[in-house]
């Protein structure tokens, strides 16, 4: 797969690298494990926060490179291998795709995202190993681990749950390499009342042999690193914390290998069937990734002169990033970018308990498009609230306000009444053209709001340059407040018609205002900072800048300088639109409890709808007029006829519901919208489903609805559309009367003899020929 967008004017297919004398920043979040999808926690936790600093930096002029992946080996892929029933390969290829499709949607712009079941991995996590061999860092060690008779296996840690040992935590739950309630780092051992997570049966304790990281031996030099790179690299407190806590406790030697087929081979005579422990090879993940980059990776790890590294993660990864990854570098001897700065955050919450990928809880990220909620308005929330110092709480009635308030209310309100007045035709406004407004230094009230928002513009920059992400957001935000009690304050409507030498510097000054900022709230926003710009009629290309070398940031002490005069703007609208109360109440409600729960509800309705479905008939609009008229007589209401002719399907729709039963989905009479991740999973035929009545649907009035019923038959509709064709937004077009697929000799997709074609070109399929569906 192609790699996500960037932000940057940079050819994405050139790769970047450091260029001597400038600021060259290397840009790592924390590596979404691969067996489930990401939930906002994750989100705002670790891609999305590092995309804002990424965009910030671009924004600024810095060369940037922004590198993430999914973590792929492990224990906790093989378990979710084991439960769908497929190899650890397969499950990696699904989620590793399912990553990226919720971080394209949520605009985030990595120069690489990759993955680490690579050979680049495999290659750089052997070389760094045997440098630690080399150097005498790695010792052998008997170890007394959990064995399973039933599976005939050793447990690895992911694969064993039980009681935590810490006094006063006593979580039921955990798991043999860390208690997800109070974050204490565990062997499984260290369990009470263990059990095989497989099977549950309760294993017994035998001898193997493994190889250690020596710690103890490497504590000089970590230290030395640590209380030197934490102040100069203005480390987040709790980041501090959590390191020292685990020196405070002593550095034990740690080890890197696991009995596991799944992950990076060991290249050793005496450990051949082992592999090393996801948290030894997964932070190398990030090299790895980024020689799959470049094959000039070194030039950013191992050249800490000219690269300053930024790493952001939560809370639970600290200790692996601080201690053992550094550790680990400092081993080889070699010269290695070391982490500069890490930006952690604490948990987000999510309404009365807390997020959670293993029970299902929580808004995911493919949920977060299936809202409606625009991305920026999504992006906007999380950041504001990023549990930066201390845990914070997901609350749809605080989404509502903070949209409502924040963001139409206040921003919205601004640029729009700003643009608006300026579109209006001559003798109501300036017919969209921006107004001289050369006395603007001399008028006390625009020198007032100037030097405040210059104070906010230097404010943000230092908050953005020390990750303080919320803070640069507050301060956007309130130069947002200060424009519009600005154009309060001067009452521009009367001064238009009193005094419109002045209402024209009101004017100019605030349009400077709208496109500042488009450009501090890129980062934060990028979809709604191309918006304004196209109501701007300016090319975001050529006006995305916070360069000081360019004045960006000094512009703000004279806003009524930046848009010039007699640019014509674009047509102005609504930024964001209000949420209401019963919007909420639904979201709240459909999100409730965990996905099972919510899977369940779904399969209910799916049975009612069912039931429902025997009654329904389908017309092939042909036949006599009389016979139609006499049919009708003897219909009852639950019976009427459909036309399904010229029936148009679009690819569109959610990307998350992989469920066997059904999907509803809008019928119209030329279009059929299907809400599904991807039309070859489906197995089975299309039925039509009346209406109790006609309905209104976003705005259009629905005659039927239609059900898509997986009923297995013989043939799977995977073989008729091939992938690369079956993209979103494209339609598959047909004529006829009823549903009849098959694939002609030469494998092209038919409805009767008429081939399926979307806006890419003809349907093929991929290998039955003369197939067909009924």
């Amino acid at each position: 797969m192609g790699d996500l967008t960037v932000t940057s004017k940079q050819d994405p297919k050139v790769p970047k690298l450091p260029i001597p004398g400038k600021r060259n920043v290397l840009i790592t979040s924390a590596l979404p494990y691969v067996n489930n999808v990401p939930h906002l926690g994750n989100i705002i936790g670790c891609v999305l926060s590092a995309d804002v600093f990424a965009r910030y930096c671009r924004l600024r002029g810095y060369n940037t490179v922004y590198i993430c992946g999914t973590d792929e080996y492990g224990t906790a892929t093989e378990t979710k291998a084991m439960e769908e029933k497929c190899s650890p390969q397969e499950i990696c290829d699904k989620y590793h795709a399912i990553h990226r499709q919720v971080y394209e949607w949520f605009n985030i712009s990595f120069d690489k995202f990759g993955r680490t079941s690579t050979p680049q991995q495999t290659e750089v996590c052997q070389a760094i190993f045997n440098k630690l061999l080399e150097n005498e860092w790695l010792s052998e060690n008997t170890m007394q681990q959990l064995y399973c008779d039933t599976c005939t296996r050793f447990l690895a840690d992911r694969l064993v749950e039980g009681t935590c040992p810490t006094q006063g935590c006593g979580y039921t739950s955990a798991r043999g390499d860390q208690c997800e309630n109070c974050g204490k780092l565990l062997n499984p051992t260290e369990l009470k009342d263990p059990k095989c997570k497989v099977c549950k049966s309760v294993p017994h304790i035998r001898e193997t042999n493994h190889l250690f990281l020596e710690l103890p031996l490497l504590k000089d030099r970590l230290e030395e690193y640590i209380n030197k790179t934490s102040v100069e690299g203005s480390w987040s407190q709790n980041a501090i914390q959590a390191t020292k806590a685990w020196l405070r406790e002593g550095l034990k030697q740690r080890c890197i290998t696991r009995d596991l087929k799944w992950g990076v081979p060991v290249p050793h005579d005496n450990f051949r069937d082992k592999v090393f422990y996801v948290w030894f090879d997964a932070p190398i993940g990030y090299v790895s990734i980024t020689k799959c980059y470049t094959s000039d990776w070194e030039k950013w790890w191992k050249n800490p002169e000219d690269v300053e590294l930024y790493q952001f993660m939560g809370k639970d990864n600290v200790p692996f990033h601080t201690v053992m990854f550094p550790s680990t570098l400092l081993g080889t001897g070699e010269n290695w970018t070391l982490m500069k700065t890490i930006s952690v955050t604490e948990y987000l919450n999510y309404e009365a308990g807390k997020f959670s990928k293993s029970k299902g809880i929580g808004v995911f990220g493919n949920d977060a498009k299936d809202t409606n909620i625009p991305v920026e308005v999504w992006r906007y929330y999380l950041l504001t609230n990023r549990p930066e110092v201390s845990d914070t709480l997901f609350e749809w009635n605080d989404l509502k306000t903070k949209l409502n308030n924040e963001l139409v209310h206040n921003l919205g309100n601004f640029i729009n009444r700003v643009l608006s007045f300026i579109a209006k035709p001559s003798g109501q406004g300036y017919d969209s053209i921006i107004p001289d407004a050369s006395h603007a230094v001399s008028d006390p009230f625009t020198e007032k709001l100037a030097e405040e928002v210059s104070n906010c513009a230097e404010q943000y920059v230092e908050a953005m340059e020390k990750v303080k992400l919320k803070h640069g957001l507050k301060m956007a935000m309130k130069i947002s407040s200060e424009g519009n009690t600005y154009l309060q304050d001067s009452q521009f409507w009367k001064l238009y018609k009193e005094d419109q030498p002045r209402c024209s510097i009101v004017m100019r000054t605030s349009v400077g205002l709208v496109h500042l900022l488009a450009c501090l709230l890129e980062p934060f926003m990028p979809s709604f900072s191309i918006e304004v710009f196209k109501q701007l009629n300016l090319s975001p290309e050529t006006n995305l800048s916070l360069c000081d070398d360019k004045g960006d940031i000094e512009r703000a002490r004279r806003p009524w300088e930046i848009v010039p005069i007699g640019h014509k703007i674009g047509k102005p609208e609504p930024l964001f639109k209000e949420l209401k109360d019963d919007e909420v109440d639904s979201l709240r409600k459909k999100f409730a409890g965990s996905q099972a729960d919510r899977k369940e509800r779904e399969e209910a309705e799916a049975v009612k709808l069912a039931e429902q479905l025997k009654k329904s008939k389908v017309s092939n609009n042909s036949g006599k007029k009389k016979q139609q008229a006499s049919q009708s007589a003897t219909k009852s209401p639950t019976e009427a006829e459909i036309s399904i002719s010229r029936l148009h399907i679009r690819v569109s729709g959610s990307l998350q519901k992989l469920r066997s039963i059904l999907m509803l989905i809008h019928f119209m009479w030329k279009r059929l919208m299907l809400a599904k991740e991807s039309l070859e999973q489906l197995i089975g035929r299309l039925h039509v489903l009346c209406n109790q009545k006609p309905a209104s649907m976003r705005g259009i009035k629905s005659q039927a609805m239609f059900l898509l019923l997986a009923i297995v038959t013989t043939l799977q509709l995977s073989w008729l559309i091939h992938q690369n064709l079956l993209k979103l937004g494209r339609e598959l077009h047909f004529q006829g009367s009823k549903v009849y697929l098959h694939s002609s000799t030469e494998l092209i997709a038919c409805y009767r003899d008429i081939p399926l074609t979307t806006s890419a070109g003809v349907c093929t399929v991929l290998s039955i020929r003369g197939g067909s569906i009924r």
